[in-house]
């Protein structure tokens, strides 16, 4: 099936593939056809280029169309089975599992503003001078899905939610990811506990089991920035389990910090009207509030990770392996082109001691950053192409990127299904229930969802650009299309540079736009060389830049130099 543009040339219809380059295809008559709008063709295999209407999308010119047609194109189905809706809406928790009723203990959830699948819930109290207890309340999934049913078969197909601009492919139906199973404050919800009793930077004593919670507030990253930061006083009764998650999850993130990958990335917001249309890009920086909640999810999913582990029990843990040395060789060789100050790389290393090295490096750039004040895309660029793909697998082989012996993901079962797979072998082993799983069908399991996360990213990264493109093609039609950057030189290749400007958006400038030399790239790929006058063009430089052309299916933005003064 393909998206393509609806256009009447004469007595026929025909559709224009929207997102790549292709054959015009001629379209089956059908009283839903509209000039020019966008629909989800398939071929029908009665004649050569012929083809019929699936579903009618939307418009070429509102961003949340496109977006639309953008995951129907690559073959995310949009829709459940109606079967697999009514079971999701019939499914309910069994009474006869015993849960500890945890009602009482406050209980809070911070999430994005916009997020409505709420997988976690922390609590916390002080015991002492450096030790808290903190309670990891994670949604149960399991007790709403069965094993082998038909929503857990689905899930198992979908693998992974998939979020993009203004929509979600969820891998659960919304009556369990937006309701059921969703940790929405002021309603009983069925819970996983992993309960952690924190002293210093370790974790000392867990405690696992099925319970029943009940949230007491709906926090979001902002508000618990201004709280922090003075700026909103945290109200009763959440206020002190509030202070306390925070001393906590600081004592476990500084020694966790100091081992694992400084890795600094934005993350876009946008924001849409009420037609569709995108008015606004915000790149979300990490905070506090994010850190404190990354702490405690990891500090949980490694005690989980353990348990499973020591048990010997079937699982999909989360595998980073260590870089390979000659990577991370090249990785000293580019930032020593770009007079990035790096500790000393030996000639020769272990796996062990490039991973060692690796953190070191990346600490590196993030003091260089943070002095400079440039650089942060482009270097945190290099150093995650050198890293290889964290993926799911049975064995345990450890999270070099967290510096984690023992990983798995178990805090996001409404969005990923190795979270489901390693809830039902946990609760198997505290005997809370369940039925571990099929070791047998691990391997595959972990192949497969691991290619579901792959392909999920690159439609969510797509559709961030196409929606980058909507925003950008609006501030130019208000601020006109002479409009000049201010950006910075994030990537460089032997066609251009790759620039990142203004409020989130990036694009291309072309070396064939610019006039007077010959430019060649360096053979660390970090320098674009002038051959005949000697300039440079590196990673971290600013520059200012014009639109030449944007290309929103495509999410791809071609630039100029702007004109010197």
């Amino acid at each position: 099936m393909i998206v393509a543009q609806l256009e009447r040339r004469g007595r026929f219809w025909t559709g224009e593939p929207f997102f790549e380059r292709g054959r015009r295809v001629v379209v089956e008559r059908d009283k839903r056809l509209k000039e020019g709008a966008l629909a989800l063709l398939r071929t029908t295999g009665t004649g050569r280029g012929q083809a019929k209407v699936v579903r009618l999308i939307g418009r070429a010119d509102v961003a949340r169309d496109v977006i639309e047609a953008l995951m129907l194109e690559r073959g995310l189905r949009r829709r459940f089975d109606p079967d697999v809706e009514r079971r999701a809406r019939e499914a309910e928790p069994s009474a006869d599992v015993p849960r500890r009723d945890l009602r009482d203990l406050v209980t809070f959830t911070i999430d994005p503003a916009q997020a409505k699948d709420f997988d976690d819930a922390i609590s916390a109290e002080q015991l002492g001078d450096g030790a808290w207890r903190v309670w990891v309340h994670v949604a149960d999934v399991t007790a709403y899905v069965p094993p082998g049913s038909r929503v857990d078969k689905e899930a198992a197909r979908r693998a992974t939610s998939v979020y993009v601009p203004g929509a979600v492919e969820p891998m659960l139906p919304e009556a369990l990811s937006n309701e059921k199973c969703s940790l929405v404050p002021f309603a009983d919800r069925v819970a996983v506990t992993v309960e952690m009793e924190v002293r210093g930077p370790k974790v000392v004593k867990t405690a696992f089991y099925r319970s029943l919670i009940r949230s007491d507030e709906r926090l979001d990253y902002d508000r618990v920035d201004r709280i922090f930061g003075g700026r909103e006083r945290a109200a009763a009764p959440w206020a002190e389990p509030l202070a306390a998650a925070r001393r906590a999850a600081s004592a476990l993130g500084s020694s966790r910090e100091a081992r694992a990958l400084a890795l600094d990335a934005a993350e876009p917001e946008f924001r849409f009207d009420s037609r569709g249309h995108v008015e606004h890009v915000m790149p979300v920086q990490q905070t506090e509030s994010h850190r404190l909640i990354e702490h405690l999810m990891i500090a949980a999913n490694e005690a989980v990770a353990a348990v499973l582990e020591d048990r010997s029990l079937p699982a999909l843990y989360r595998v980073h392996e260590r870089p390979d040395p000659d990577r991370v060789l090249r990785l000293a060789g580019q930032l020593a082109s770009l007079e990035v100050p790096t500790p000393p790389v030996p000639e020769h290393m272990s796996p062990s001691q490039a991973a060692d090295v690796m953190s070191e490096i990346s600490h590196a750039v993030d003091r260089h950053v943070r002095a400079t004040g440039r650089g942060r895309q482009g270097l945190t660029s290099l150093v995650l192409r050198t890293l290889k793909a964290a993926y799911y697998s049975p064995k345990n082989a450890g999270h070099a990127g967290l510096a984690s012996a023992r990983y798995c993901h178990f805090t996001s079962p409404i969005r990923r299904y190795p979270d489901i797979v390693c809830h039902r072998s946990l609760l198997h082993a505290v005997g809370a229930g369940e039925e571990a799983p099929d070791r047998a069908g691990l391997v595959d399991a972990g192949e497969w969802t691991s290619a579901r996360e792959r392909e999920a990213m690159k439609v969510e990264r797509d559709a961030d650009d196409v929606a980058r493109c909507f925003v950008l093609e609006r501030a130019l039609f208000d601020g006109g299309w002479e409009r000049e950057f201010d950006g910075e030189v994030v990537g460089v290749i032997g066609a251009g540079a790759f620039v990142a400007f203004g409020d989130g958006f990036e694009g291309l400038l072309p070396v064939r736009r610019l006039r007077g030399d010959w430019w060649e790239l360096n053979e660390e790929a970090t320098i674009l060389h002038g051959t005949r006058e000697g300039g440079k063009i590196r990673i971290g430089d600013p520059v200012r830049v014009a639109v030449g052309q944007i290309d929103a299916p495509r999410g791809r933005v071609d630039l100029h130099p702007a004109p010197a003064v």
